[in-house]
């Protein structure tokens, strides 16, 4: 199902996170998960909608401004405050709520992606009882449901939306401007940090990349013909780049710091322990270290498929490519031999290598795919 048929079909002013299902779902399933997202997770408003085109359901997930501030304080969210109480920024606390920036102003107070991902800490965060389970899938008893339903097919998508109006504004001001500054606080509150960095780290890259070109089109433009100017040369503009990379790799240390510390990344403690991936099967049994119930897949039969199944594949598919390379390469020669075939027909070799590589970077995927979830047993 596409993102774009959702968002452009129904209305998402009440909806931060979307959940999809396959057309294929029965009621109960519907109606099971629905159930123990409204009893686990009473923050959430849910409301559930079908697409008339696919036929599909969705699930149009948000929560109140209150909720969401109670959610702020369970995972501890990094919030601005306002100056006279010391400024800064300091781990969102419901009691202290007075002290923060815009909190009186439920529309500005949480960003989309602050939003969003509260949601998606309590949907990750809905844990299964002792014994529960849908269909044929038998859940561990506090184990996430969401995340392994989706990756058992149950869910076919769960992912945020956006907002149109944030969007347009950051394409006029980022996308469509010229040689202007990237409004890196409006996409930091957008999109998030990690993002933010990323295009703050380019942005800075590709500015210092200025010095060593213009450096170097100077050196290019006065260097002599002869091989003694062109090698002193070559060695000015090695120590040039050199000192560049060391002043370079120092500069962004600083602008980094300077910007984590603004967006609240600073000192933000360590993340939890992550959950299992959901894909993950074996044996069930007591961990000697947490005691809880928990699946176990023996290291040696894992090592076992590595020998004997993943590196035979993997060089099963590597020496097919070669060949075929090799075979491409054969023909190329042969085609270029005959003089009297058409000249269209000349391309005729590479054609086929173009499609050769098309298909098994698809069917790679898929094998890669499978020895992936296989190796997570």
């Amino acid at each position: 199902m596409s993102h774009k048929a959702w968002m452009k079909t129904v209305p998402t002013e009440n909806c931060d996170v979307l959940m999809t299902f396959p057309d294929t779902t029965d009621d109960h399933t519907l109606l099971w998960l629905l159930n123990h997202i409204r009893l686990g997770i009473p923050e959430l408003i849910v409301q559930v909608r079908h697409h008339k085109h696919t036929r599909a359901y969705a699930f149009f997930v948000t929560a109140t401004y209150e909720s969401l501030l109670r959610g702020a304080d369970e995972i501890g969210l990094r919030k601005p405050v306002k100056a006279e109480f010391g400024g800064g920024m300091r781990s969102f606390s419901c009691e202290e709520d007075y002290i923060y920036e815009n909190i009186e102003n439920e529309l500005y107070f949480f960003t989309s992606q602050e939003r969003q991902n509260i949601i998606r800490y309590w949907l990750e965060n809905l844990r299964a009882k002792q014994g529960e389970s849908l269909h044929n899938i038998h859940f561990l008893e506090g184990q996430p449901i969401i995340p392994e339903l989706a990756a058992r097919g149950v869910i076919q998508q769960v992912f945020p939306l956006h907002e149109q109006r944030i969007l347009k504004r950051l394409m006029k001001s980022w996308v469509q401007a010229i040689c202007e500054a990237q409004p890196l606080d409006e996409i930091c509150d957008y999109f998030g940090v990690k993002i933010a960095m990323y295009f703050a780290w380019l942005g800075f890259y590709t500015s210092a990349m200025v010095y060593p070109a213009v450096f170097g089109s100077i050196l290019y433009t006065f260097t002599e013909s002869d091989q003694t100017s062109q090698d002193i040369c070559c060695v000015v503009f090695a120590i040039f780049n050199v000192i560049w990379a060391t002043l370079f790799l120092e500069e962004w240390k600083r602008r980094g710091a300077e910007f984590a510390y603004k967006w609240g990344t600073l000192d933000t403690p360590a993340e939890s322990i992550e959950e299992p991936r959901p894909q993950f099967r074996g044996i069930k049994r007591i961990s000697p270290v947490t005691s809880a119930e928990e699946f176990y897949y023996p290291p040696w039969k894992r090592l076992l498929f590595q020998c004997l199944v993943s590196l035979p594949v993997c060089l099963a598919c590597l020496s097919f490519v070669f060949l075929l390379m090799l075979g491409c390469f054969q023909l190329q020669e042969f085609v270029l031999s005959i003089q009297e075939l058409p000249r269209i027909l000349r391309f005729l070799p590479k054609i086929v290598l173009a499609v050769i590589v098309t298909t098994c970077d698809e069917v790679y995927k898929k094998i890669a795919y499978w020895l992936n979830d296989m190796g997570a047993w």
